[in-house]
Formats: structure tokens, C-alpha cells, sequence
């Protein structure tokens, strides 16, 4: 009878250690696979310079709609339009802006493959045709840069039509800007300024919950 008992003393006890390392093993796993969840979301792939963040803060400008307001290096604009265009599966936009005191402007946004935000003011009295390698206009020299077409929409007040195409020239001098645009009235030239993201401010006119676009 002491052998028999003390044989069942220790079967229990090894189906106690048994079931001790299954459980510990089970918890191993499971702490295991939490800790590789974490891992994969903390380096999910994604793009390191995205600016997601400055958009929270500072909004969206690919979402600029008519009636938003924009506030750059301290003034206040009222987007009264936006350009569509389109070339070859290529998008960007150019909103048409007005303080209503009589300062005007467009705020072209664009992708390539980083953000770039520009400030244009139109020039006046430019007869400088587009074309050439190099160009000078107000007594600068500006280097080609890119040319070409685009299929645009139109909506609000923009000073263009509805639909249609229009052709492009750009150019560059260090950090300035110069552009040819024609919508169908003949070249239009804008020098630009390309805004850092601090430098520009986005209060949509249907607020979310979220805060900014």
C-alpha cells in the first residue's frame, strides 16, 4: 500500500509540473505575439517624411476648397477657386486667392514626389514669349525647367472655363519661381515662391471635429 500511494504522489505531481509548463508556455506565446503586434505596428511601412503631422496642425493643402481661408506670413486669403489639372495620370491644383483689399494671388499644391507648395502673383506687362532654354524678365535670368499640357476643371471663381486644356512653361532661377501659363487667352507669366510649411496656415470653411483639413 506505500508503494501504491507513493505512486500516486508522484504522478501527481509530475501532471502538476506538466501542467505548469503548459501553462507557461501558453503565456510565453501569447506575451510573444503581443509584443510582435507592437512591433509591427510601431514599424509598419510607411513613407519617414510624411508630412501627416504638419497637415494636423496646419491643414490640408491638397483638400483647399472654395470659401477656405489661408493665412500666409501673416495675411489672410480667401480661396475663391480651384484648378484641377491633369497630364499623363498626374494631378495637382492651383487655388485662385484674394484678401478682397485688392492683393491677389494662386496657391499652386502639387506632389513630385514630395509636397510643394508655391505662392504665384501675376506679372504685368510681360511680353517675353515662353520657349527658349533661358529667359530674362525684370532683370533676372530664368532657366527652362519643364513644359507641356494638361486637361484642367474649373470650379467657383477662377477666370477660366469650366473644363478644357491648357499649355505650361516653367522656369527657375535658384529659389525663384517663373511661369507661362495659357488657358486659352494667350501666356499669362507668374513668379513664385515655394512656402515652407510653417509659413502657411489652412482654416477650412466647414470645420471637422478633427480640427484643421
Amino acid at each position: 500500500m506505500a508503494g501504491v500511494k507513493y505512486a500516486v504522489i508522484v504522478i501527481v505531481a509530475l501532471l502538476l509540473v506538466i501542467a505548469v509548463v503548459v501553462v507557461f508556455n501558453f503565456l510565453e506565446a501569447r506575451a510573444a505575439r503581443k509584443a510582435q503586434a507592437l512591433r509591427d505596428r510601431a514599424y509598419r511601412p510607411g513613407d519617414p517624411f510624411s508630412s501627416a503631422d504638419d497637415d494636423a496642425v496646419y491643414g490640408d493643402p491638397r483638400q483647399l476648397t472654395p470659401a477656405d481661408l489661408v493665412e500666409i506670413r501673416g495675411t489672410t486669403f480667401a480661396v475663391r477657386g480651384i484648378i484641377r489639372l491633369t497630364q499623363s495620370g498626374y494631378s495637382w491644383i492651383e487655388a485662385h486667392l484674394d484678401t478682397g483689399t485688392g492683393r491677389r494671388g494662386w496657391l499652386s499644391v502639387e506632389e513630385d514626389p514630395d509636397l510643394e507648395v508655391v505662392l504665384w502673383t501675376e506679372l504685368d506687362g510681360v511680353t517675353t514669349v515662353p520657349g527658349p532654354p533661358t529667359v530674362d524678365v525684370e532683370g533676372r535670368r530664368y532657366d527652362s525647367e519643364e513644359s507641356g499640357a494638361a486637361r484642367f476643371t474649373s470650379i467657383a471663381t477662377t477666370g477660366v472655363s469650366a473644363t478644357g486644356n491648357m499649355r505650361y512653361h516653367d522656369y527657375r532661377a535658384g529659389d525663384d519661381r517663373l511661369s507661362f501659363e495659357d488657358f486659352g487667352s494667350g501666356w499669362e507669366a507668374s513668379r513664385g515662391e515655394r512656402l515652407h510649411r510653417g509659413e502657411f496656415r489652412i482654416y477650412p470653411s466647414t470645420p471637422t471635429p478633427e480640427g484643421p483639413r
